[in-house]
């Protein structure tokens, strides 16, 4: 279809733009007419042989009102391609549209409301506000902690007779119970359980010391949203815990011999592992101050730059994140209603709730990837393949799919995607004059 259609645009808050359109008489009619036609073609009525009955009564069977439906499903989306086409609208969802007049022998119109992506204007890079970022000084007491952790494997366990010390590796048997009710699933018999941050929950960490055999500690928890068992995702539980059996950890004793066994022969004597082991914190504590300037500058620059999220976005992203919700879920044999059952929560309560979540992200990547465009950062074919080489190192799955994972588009566009994302930031760092982290 090619016809001149009057068309006036305005912009819409939230990234849409409403557009009125004007459409020809004559489109209008040769729309009807190719509508009889295909409807006759297929008519059957009695006395006449298909295609041959009288337009009138064809029109008369088919009734004016279902007349003007087929011919609105006919023109609408015509009409509208057409209109984004010449105005140079680039939608991101189905624009709504609304059939303001219709009928015979006048011209139509229409009013479409149509989301686009947002416009950015970007902060100004080489004038962002950076907090200072102290370096992480690697302390005498996170060497001897380092040093602890490579020997726990060589440490030799002991059972004792006396209280639940921290460090202690505690048998223990375990009751979960939440809203009255006994979680099976989560409850233990004489589970092994070592006293030690990161390992045991902080309420059971901060009750069990100073407890001796058969006696009981109980703690309530609030466990999180995303808690595996649905059960207890995002509720009150209390958690009884019966001491059966106390056994002291002995770490092997720090020496030249252990020292080179525990470097693979690198390193003959204490001394030279520990400043290796002391090297090794130093680089990681440099990383994670890398890391943090550079969320620092991503987050000065999102908070500089104007950008407004569609709700088109900000929904397609909920819908991305409950698919794969659903996904995980299906994978530990769960069903995604039984889940919002056992948590308390609809869906629309639960996107209620991810909802800023996900519109801080989108605003990331929006103002990002307008950061990419306006320094023209796009990965070339050869920077790919070797990102892929280099990430397949790391990655013993990767490393043997690789010609498979080069030749796959969706695959080349994820890795494509990551490796603009650290362009973005090493240009980010290099515009906005990244400090080195101060001395403290």
């Amino acid at each position: 279809m090619v016809a001149e259609l009057a068309v006036v645009t305005e912009p819409l808050p939230k990234s849409q733009v409403g557009m009125t359109i004007e459409v020809p008489a004559e489109l209008v009619d040769a729309t009807y007419e190719r509508v009889l036609n295909r409807l006759a073609s297929r008519a059957k009525i009695e006395g006449f042989r298909p295609g041959r009955a009288p337009r009138q009564l064809i029109e008369a069977r088919i009734g004016p009102a279902a007349l003007r439906e087929e011919v609105v499903e006919a023109i609408v989306p015509e009409v509208l391609q057409q209109a984004m086409r010449d105005e140079s609208i680039d939608p991101i969802d189905n624009p709504d549209v609304e059939v303001l007049e219709l009928e015979r022998g006048r011209p139509a119109r229409l009013k479409a409301t149509i989301t686009v992506m947002p416009q950015v204007t970007l902060g100004d890079v080489s004038n962002l506000a950076l907090p200072d970022t102290p370096a992480v000084e690697v302390t005498d007491q996170m060497l001897e902690r380092r040093l602890d952790d490579v020997r726990e494997p060589l440490a030799e366990v002991t059972p004792v007779e006396r209280e639940v010390r921290t460090g202690d590796v505690a048998v223990i048997d375990v009751e979960v119970e939440a809203d009255g009710q006994v979680v099976e699933s989560e409850s233990r018999k004489a589970m092994e359980a070592e006293l030690k941050e990161g390992v045991l929950l902080p309420e059971l960490l901060a009750a069990l010391p100073g407890t001796f055999v058969d006696e009981q500690r109980e703690v309530t928890v609030k466990f999180p949203d995303d808690y595996s068992e649905p059960k207890l995702a995002a509720r009150e539980g209390t958690i009884r815990v019966t001491v059966r059996g106390i056994k002291e950890k002995v770490l092997p004793e720090l020496n030249d011999e252990l020292a080179k066994q525990l470097s693979g022969g690198k390193h003959e004597t204490l001394e030279a592992y520990r400043e290796a082991i002391r090297s090794d914190l130093e680089e990681a504590a440099k990383a994670m101050s890398r890391m943090a300037r550079e969320q620092a500058l991503v987050k000065a620059l999102v908070d500089s730059s104007q950008v407004e999220v569609p709700d088109a976005l900000v929904e397609k992203e909920l819908a991305t994140q409950l698919e794969s919700m659903e996904r995980s879920l299906g994978r530990q044999g769960l069903r995604l209603d039984r889940y919002f059952e056992y948590v308390g929560k609809t869906v629309p309560q639960w996107a209620a709730d991810e909802r800023p979540d996900a519109e801080a992200r989108l605003k990331v990547d929006l103002v990002l990837d307008e950061f990419a465009k306006r320094e023209r950062i796009e990965p070339s074919d050869e920077e790919v393949d070797r990102y892929i080489d280099e990430q397949a190192v790391k990655d013993e799955e990767l490393s043997g799919r690789i010609p498979e994972v080069k030749k796959s588009q969706t695959a080349r566009r994820y890795f494509e995607s990551r490796l603009r994302r650290l362009k973005v930031l090493d240009r980010l760092a290099e515009i906005g004059g990244v400090r080195e982290p101060a001395k403290p």
